[in-house]
C-alpha cells in the first residue's frame, strides 16, 4: 500500500466532536441561538445592523462549522455553529443579534487525501477568505500545519493537534463610514505621476508626524505626510501590499519580518500591523480616513495586490485558510500529482484563476476595494500568472474577460507587472488594451545608457518616447508604459550608482538572495567614499536619471526615497528589513535637499508642459524646417542626426527638439499648444562636450530650465548657433518660448 493511500481519512472514521459543543450552543444568547439559513451571497461575514450573514465557499467539504471566539486572546472558541444550508457549494447561515467586533473562524470537514489534492482537517481553525478585518494575527505554532511536521511521512501524515489558540481570526465589521464629499481625483493616465511607497517606511521616521501615528495608515493620511506628497507634485501613491499578510516563521526566528508584505492571506482586510489602533478606530476606518485625506489633496491611491499566490506555500506549508477550506478548488495542482502545487510565482503555490470561484474571489476583492475603500487602481504582482489558462499566458483568458466587462473595475487604473517565473512568463508589451505595464525594458535600457555603455542610443530614443515598438502596434497609447528606473525590488537609485555588488548580509542568507544586477555601477569605489569627485558624479547621475524618467513619454514611477537619496547600504532585496535600512530618514542634509528641489522642479515642469503628457506617440519628420513634424533629433554640431550617426556605437551625446504646436487635443477635440522644448543628453563619462544649439525658429533664443550637472542653475538665455558646454553624464532641458515661468517651489517639511 502506498504512503498516500494509508493516510486517507474520512469523516466517518473520526469521532463526532459536535456533541461536546451542543451545550455551549444552547447557552448562547437567545438572539444568537435563533439561527436561520441565511443567504449564499455575499460571501464572507456581512453585518446588516440586525445580525450577520456568514457564507463560505467549499465544493468538496462535507461539513462546515462557524467558530465564535469571545476575544482575540481566547485560546478556544466559545461555540461551534454547524451550517446546515448549502447552495451551489456555498455554506451559509444567518445569526441575528451578532454585533461588529465578533472574532470568528471556521472548521471544515472532509477527506484528508493529499494524493488526490484534498487536505481537510477540522482540527485547524481557518481564516475566512473574505474576512474584512483581522481580529488576531497568526501566532506560529506546529499545530498550524495540517500534517505532522515531525513525521517521516511528511505532508502525507495527519496532524490532530488543535490550532485554535494560534490561528488567525477574522472579525465582523460595521461597513458604515461617512465619506462626506470624497471625490476620486480621476487623474488621466497620461497625466499621472506615480510614487511607489511603503505605508510604514514612509512615515516611521518623519518627525513632523505625531509619534503615535508614524508608520501607520493614519500617519500617511496626516497633514505633514500629505503635504510632502502634494508639494513633491506626484499625482498617485502606489502602496506596497497592505492586504493582511503573514510573517514567515523562518524570518521571525532570525529576528526579521516580511516587511514588503508579498505573502497575502486576506485579500479584503487591511493589514492590522499598519494601524495606529487609536481608540474607537479600527484598521478599516483608519484606511478609509487615509484615502479621504489623500483624495482631498488630489492624490490617487493605487494598491499593489498579490492575487497570484497565498502565504500557505507548497505542500509543506501551514493550513491557515484556503488549503483547509477547499485545497483543490483554490489552488492549481499538478495534474498527475495533485499532492504538489503548480508554482508560477516562486512562492510555493498558485491560485487557480481557471476556477470560477477563485476568480470570483479576485473580482469581489477588487470591487470591494474600489466601492467600499475608494481606491483608484491596482498594480498586479506577477500578473502573467493570473492570465495562465493552463500553462501558457493567454491574452484572451477569463481573467482579462471578466476584468474588462466589469463596469467598476474596468474604470480604474490597471497596471500589470507583466512577468512571472514560469515558462513564457515575460510578457512586457503583450497585455491587452486598458492595461498599463511596468516596462522592464525601459528600466534596463535607461540604466545601461547612463552607465555609459555604448550601442544603446537607438533603443534609448525609443524608450524615451514611450516604447512605441511595444505598444503602438496594438492601438495602445504611450501611457501603457509605466516607466521606472528603480522599484522596491532591487537597488535604490543612490545604491545603483554606489555599488556593483549586492550587500544583503543582513538578510541572513549569506548574501545569496537578491539579483546580481549587471546594470549597477559604483563610479570607481564600492559604497560610501570621501572622494568628492566620485560623490559629485553619483549625484549628477542620479539627477540625470530622474530627469530622464520625468521627461520620458509614458507614466513615470518614482521609488519613494529616490528623490532624497535614500540608501539601503547596498541591500538590493530588503524584503525582510523592517528597520532603518528600509525606513526613510527625513534628517536631510544640504545635498539631499538640493536633490529634492531638483525633483520638485522637474515634476512641476512636466505637469505644466503638455509636450510631456501626450496621449499619442510622436511622429518624426525628416526636415527641421518643416513645422508639421513633432520631433527632430540633433547632433552635437547642431545638425540633424544621420543614419550613420544613429548606428555609430560610440555615440552617447544627442539632442532632441520637441515642437509644441498642436501637441495634443483636449476632451472636446480642441488643439492643445505648448512650448517647444530642447533636450540634450550626454551619457559619456569623459570630458565636457560643447553642444551647438540649433536654430529652429528665426533665431529665437533658448531658455535654460534645468541642468543635472548644476541643480541650482538659474534661467538663462542662450542664442542658437552658440555652444552649450555639457558635463559628462548630464541631462539638460531648454525651452524656446517663455509663456509661463516655473513658480517658486513650496517649502519642504523637515
Amino acid at each position: 500500500m502506498s504512503t498516500a493511500s494509508r493516510h486517507v481519512i474520512r469523516r466517518s472514521e473520526r469521532p463526532n466532536p459536535q456533541a461536546k459543543f451542543q451545550e455551549q450552543l444552547r447557552s448562547l444568547p437567545p438572539t444568537l441561538a435563533r439561527i436561520s439559513p441565511g443567504r449564499p451571497y455575499p460571501l464572507g461575514a456581512y453585518w446588516d445592523g440586525k445580525g450577520a450573514n456568514f457564507a463560505l465557499y467549499s465544493e468538496h467539504a462535507e461539513k462546515v462549522e462557524l467558530c465564535l471566539f469571545d476575544s482575540a486572546k481566547a485560546k478556544q472558541e466559545s461555540a461551534r455553529i454547524p451550517f446546515v444550508e448549502q447552495t451551489d457549494h456555498v455554506w451559509h447561515a444567518y445569526l441575528p443579534g451578532m454585533l461588529p467586533g465578533q472574532a470568528y473562524g471556521y472548521r471544515v470537514y472532509g477527506p484528508y487525501d493529499p494524493a488526490n489534492g484534498l487536505r481537510f482537517n477540522p482540527n485547524k481553525v481557518l481564516l475566512d477568505p473574505y474576512a474584512k478585518a483581522i481580529a488576531r494575527r497568526l501566532i506560529w505554532d506546529d499545530s498550524l500545519f495540517g500534517y505532522d511536521i515531525h513525521s517521516e511521512e511528511g505532508p502525507f501524515s495527519f496532524d490532530e493537534r488543535d490550532s485554535a489558540a494560534y490561528a488567525p481570526l477574522a472579525q465582523v465589521v460595521d461597513p458604515s463610514f461617512s465619506w462626506g464629499d470624497d471625490t476620486a481625483p480621476n487623474t488621466p493616465m497620461h497625466k499621472t505621476i506615480i510614487y511607489e511607497m511603503h505605508v510604514k517606511g514612509f512615515t516611521k521616521l518623519m518627525q513632523d508626524v505625531p509619534e503615535e501615528l508614524r508608520g501607520t495608515y493614519a500617519g500617511l493620511g496626516s497633514e505633514p505626510a500629505v503635504n510632502y506628497l502634494k508639494n513633491l507634485g506626484v499625482t498617485a501613491v502606489e502602496l506596497m501590499p497592505i492586504h493582511y499578510h503573514v510573517n514567515g516563521d523562518f524570518l521571525l526566528k532570525k529576528g526579521l519580518t516580511n516587511y514588503w508584505g508579498y505573502d497575502t492571506l486576506g485579500f479584503f482586510a487591511p493589514d492590522p500591523g499598519y494601524s495606529a489602533h487609536l481608540r474607537g478606530l479600527d484598521p478599516v476606518r483608519e484606511f478609509k480616513m487615509m484615502v479621504r485625506a489623500l483624495h482631498d489633496a488630489g492624490i490617487e491611491v493605487i494598491l499593489d495586490v498579490v492575487y497570484n499566490h497565498t502565504a500557505e506555500g507548497n505542500e509543506r506549508g501551514p493550513t491557515l485558510s484556503f488549503r483547509g477550506i477547499d485545497n483543490s478548488g483554490y489552488y492549481r495542482l499538478v495534474p498527475d500529482a495533485p499532492q504538489h502545487y503548480m508554482d508560477f510565482t516562486g512562492c510555493g503555490n498558485t491560485l487557480d484563476m481557471t476556477n470560477p470561484r477563485a476568480l470570483q474571489l479576485l473580482m469581489d476583492s477588487l470591487r470591494y476595494w474600489v466601492t467600499e475603500m475608494h481606491v483608484d487602481g491596482f498594480r498586479f504582482d506577477l500578473a502573467s500568472t493570473l492570465a495562465r489558462e493552463l500553462f501558457d499566458v493567454d491574452r484572451l483568458s477569463g481573467f482579462f474577460d471578466i476584468i474588462h466587462q466589469d463596469p467598476i473595475i474596468s474604470q480604474v487604473k490597471l497596471i500589470a507587472e507583466p512577468w512571472d517565473v514560469g515558462p513564457g512568463g515575460y510578457q512586457v508589451g503583450n497585455f491587452p488594451a486598458q492595461w498599463s505595464e511596468w516596462n522592464g525594458k525601459y528600466r534596463d535600457c535607461v540604466r545601461k545608457f547612463w552607465k555609459g555603455e555604448g550601442g544603446h542610443l537607438p533603443e534609448f530614443a525609443t524608450r524615451f518616447f514611450g516604447s512605441s515598438d511595444m505598444y503602438q502596434w496594438n492601438g495602445k497609447r504611450p501611457h501603457a508604459s509605466i516607466n521606472f528606473i528603480t522599484a522596491h525590488d532591487g537597488f535604490t537609485l543612490a545604491d545603483l550608482v554606489s555599488y556593483e555588488r549586492k550587500h544583503n548580509e543582513a538578510n541572513g542568507e549569506e548574501n545569496r538572495d537578491g539579483s546580481d544586477d549587471p546594470t549597477s555601477w559604483n563610479c570607481g569605489v564600492e559604497g560610501p567614499t570621501d572622494d568628492e569627485g566620485i560623490n559629485e558624479r553619483r549625484r549628477r547621475m542620479r539627477r540625470s536619471m530622474l530627469a530622464t524618467l520625468l521627461f520620458s513619454q509614458g507614466v513615470p514611477m518614482i521609488l519613494s526615497g529616490d528623490e532624497t537619496g535614500h540608501s539601503q547600504g547596498g541591500n538590493n532585496n530588503a524584503y525582510c528589513q523592517d528597520n532603518e535600512i528600509s525606513w526613510l530618514n527625513w534628517n536631510l542634509d544640504d545635498e539631499q535637499i538640493r536633490l529634492l528641489r531638483f525633483v520638485q522642479k522637474a515634476i512641476q515642469i512636466r505637469r505644466e508642459q503638455p509636450i510631456f503628457q501626450r496621449r499619442r506617440f510622436f511622429h518624426e519628420r525628416p526636415h527641421a524646417g518643416d513645422q508639421a513634424h513633432d520631433v527632430v533629433w540633433i547632433n552635437v554640431d547642431g545638425s540633424e542626426m544621420t543614419e550613420e550617426a544613429w548606428n555609430a556605437g560610440f555615440t552617447k551625446c544627442i539632442g532632441v527638439a520637441l515642437f509644441g504646436d498642436d501637441v495634443d487635443v483636449d476632451d472636446w477635440g480642441e488643439a492643445i499648444d505648448g512650448d517647444t522644448m530642447l533636450i540634450l543628453v550626454n551619457g559619456d563619462w569623459g570630458d565636457p562636450i560643447d553642444f551647438m544649439l540649433p536654430d529652429l525658429v528665426d533665431g529665437k533664443p533658448w531658455e535654460l530650465l534645468l541642468d543635472s550637472s548644476d541643480p541650482t542653475a538659474e534661467k538663462t538665455e542662450h542664442a542658437p548657433g552658440t555652444p552649450y558646454t555639457m558635463q559628462s553624464s548630464t541631462f539638460v532641458l531648454f525651452r524656446l518660448t517663455r509663456e509661463a515661468d516655473v513658480e517658486t517651489l513650496p517649502d519642504i517639511p523637515r
